[in-house]
Parts: C-alpha cells; sequence; structure tokens
C-alpha cells in the first residue's frame, strides 16, 4: 500500500536556521485524490512564529511550535489553504490571520467568517512591518479570483510557495492516480502547477509573467511549496523548468 505523505507527520523538521516545514496529510482532492500537504514556519526576527497555510491542528505539533516561540502569525496564502485555520484560531486567540487578496470574498469564506472564521488582515505585494525584515513577499495574480502570495526568507534564501509547483512522486501515489498526475503534469522531478490552475494563472496576463520572473530572479537556494518532494537545492532552476509555462 503507498502513502503519499512524507512521515513523520505533524511534527517540526528543521531545514535550516529558523526555518521548517510540518508534512501532513493526506488531503483528498475533490473527495477523491490524496495529497501531501506542508506548512512552513519561520521563526521571526522578534522570536515570533510565522506559520504559513496552516496543516491539521495537533496538540503535539502545537506543544512542539510553541519549544520555538510563540505563535503570532498564521497565512492563509491563496484561496484554496485556509480551510484549517479556524482550530489554530482558537488555540492561539492572540496570533494574527492573514489573508491572500480576494480570500474574503468567496462565498464559502463568507459563510465560514458568519461561523467564526477570522481574517484579521489581508497581504499585498509589500510586507507589512510584522515581518518586513524576515520576509520578501510577491503576489501572483489570475482570472476567477485566484491570487497566491509567495514568500522569501532572505537569511535561508528560501522561497515558500503553496499550489504554484505540485511535485508529486510517481512512487507514491497510487497505481490509478499515477497516469492522471503525469497527464496534468504535477510529478517529479519538475512538476508544475495542475492545469486548471495554470488556466486561471494566465488569465493575469503579462502581471502573472512578471511575477514569476520575480520569483525566479530572487534565486531561491530551495523551494519549499505545500504538496510533493521540495526542492532541496538548485532551487531557481528547479523553480525555472517548474514555471516555463508562465515564464515570459
Amino acid at each position: 500500500m503507498t502513502d503519499v505523505t512524507y512521515p513523520p507527520l505533524d511534527v517540526p523538521k528543521p531545514v535550516a536556521q529558523d526555518l521548517w516545514i510540518v508534512d501532513s496529510g493526506p488531503l483528498r482532492a475533490a473527495g477523491v485524490m490524496p495529497l501531501p500537504v506542508r506548512m512552513t514556519v519561520v521563526r521571526l526576527a522578534d522570536g515570533g512564529l510565522w506559520l504559513h497555510s496552516p496543516t491539521r491542528y495537533d496538540p503535539g505539533l502545537h506543544r512542539a511550535l510553541g519549544e520555538l516561540g510563540p505563535i503570532r502569525h498564521l497565512v492563509a496564502p491563496n484561496i484554496a489553504h485556509w480551510t484549517l485555520l479556524r482550530d489554530w484560531q482558537h488555540h492561539c486567540p492572540e496570533a494574527v490571520t492573514w489573508a491572500a487578496p480576494n480570500l474574503r470574498h468567496r462565498g464559502q469564506v463568507r459563510r465560514r467568517m458568519r461561523a467564526g472564521l477570522r481574517l484579521d488582515r489581508d497581504l499585498g505585494d509589500a510586507p507589512p512591518p510584522d515581518w518586513a525584515g524576515d520576509l520578501r513577499q510577491v503576489v501572483v495574480p489570475g482570472g476567477l479570483g485566484f491570487r497566491e502570495v509567495a514568500f522569501f526568507h532572505e537569511a535561508s534564501r528560501s522561497l515558500i510557495l503553496t499550489d504554484l509547483v505540485l511535485n508529486l512522486e510517481p512512487e507514491r501515489l497510487p497505481l490509478w492516480m499515477r497516469p492522471l498526475a503525469r497527464l496534468v503534469g504535477i510529478t517529479a522531478p519538475d512538476g508544475r502547477a495542475p492545469a486548471y490552475l495554470r488556466g486561471a494563472v494566465r488569465l493575469g496576463g503579462a502581471e502573472a509573467a512578471r511575477a514569476a520572473a520575480a520569483l525566479v530572479a530572487l534565486a531561491p537556494e530551495r523551494v519549499l511549496f505545500a504538496h510533493g518532494a521540495w526542492f532541496a537545492r538548485n532551487g531557481a532552476a528547479a523553480l525555472r523548468r517548474s514555471l516555463r509555462w508562465l515564464l515570459p
């Protein structure tokens, strides 16, 4: 039986100084396709933790993170990665929740906000003072309301994405899923965004292409993202291959 995830799950794993990942999942895309999912954690200069695309809440994980620093920021970086925020908000009431542009306008999100979900502040191209000394950010626009905010951790030269790259390892996928994953181009070694997302981002036109070029120009040493095998080395070259469908 295959396991699409990257055990051990729901524990912080060091990547670089003040940078960790937390592997979790699987999620079920369209209710059927199993996907690994990953959170990235940055310890900011003030000692607080910044949680990018929080994965499922786990008390043991919360305790482990608490040993690294207080959780001060919960980041929903695109219009899809927000559904697990509520449990973290309940257990970390002092943390500020940051939302990708347009996220609060989606019908499903508005309904959840009426039920208690908080979106405290919106993200933009300029980093807020809370982390301007630690992280740079770029908004990648698209059509149909899509926005993804990418972050660059200056100290470790690590680029933090969400769904702009999926890099699923075929040997980890169920047999029935492997041909489909190859067909839509989201398999290792140089996966890319799924076809539906590429279509949405292309609607962002020249602005989206410029944003992609800006990400490559950062020359990251590594590229982290939510689904699949992240690029642990030669990050700029791997990113250029994965974003070739968008680059000018």
